[in-house]
């Protein structure tokens, strides 16, 4: 499966972007059936966990840092996953990726995604 992400720019301290990754590929139906999430990597940081769905977007979890500015959504239909980010700041500012996960609810350990996208780079000025 090809995961492509975007949505991706630059911002404003207090600004909101929303992301989009979309599964592709001849077993892109599959995905319909895996949790889903979203990491960052920041300048000089490690890749981080941001937020995660599962399999039909019943469960969500996030990290403490975007909890309550972030929103993560699915449409199994059409494959693809959302990350709404309100209220941005200038710590938010990362490469964003999405993931397939091996399970049907969402994890916030690396090691527990198969497929990643190619990153979409999120900047806030201050």
């Amino acid at each position: 499966v090809q995961l492509q992400a975007s949505g991706g720019g630059l911002v404003q301290a207090g600004d909101s972007l929303r992301l989009s990754c979309v599964a592709s590929g001849r077993t892109g139906r599959t995905v319909s059936n895996n949790a889903m999430g979203w990491f960052r990597q920041g300048p000089g940081k490690e890749r981080e966990f941001v937020a995660g769905i599962s399999w039909n977007g019943g469960d969500t979890s996030y990290s403490n840092s975007v909890k309550g500015r972030f929103t993560i959504s699915r449409d199994r239909a059409k494959n693809t996953i959302y990350l709404q980010m309100n209220s941005l700041e200038p710590e938010d500012t990362a490469v964003y990726y999405c993931a397939v996960a091996r399970t049907a609810v969402p994890s916030s350990e690396n090691s527990y995604y198969k497929s990643w996208g190619q990153g979409t780079q999120v900047t806030v000025s201050s």
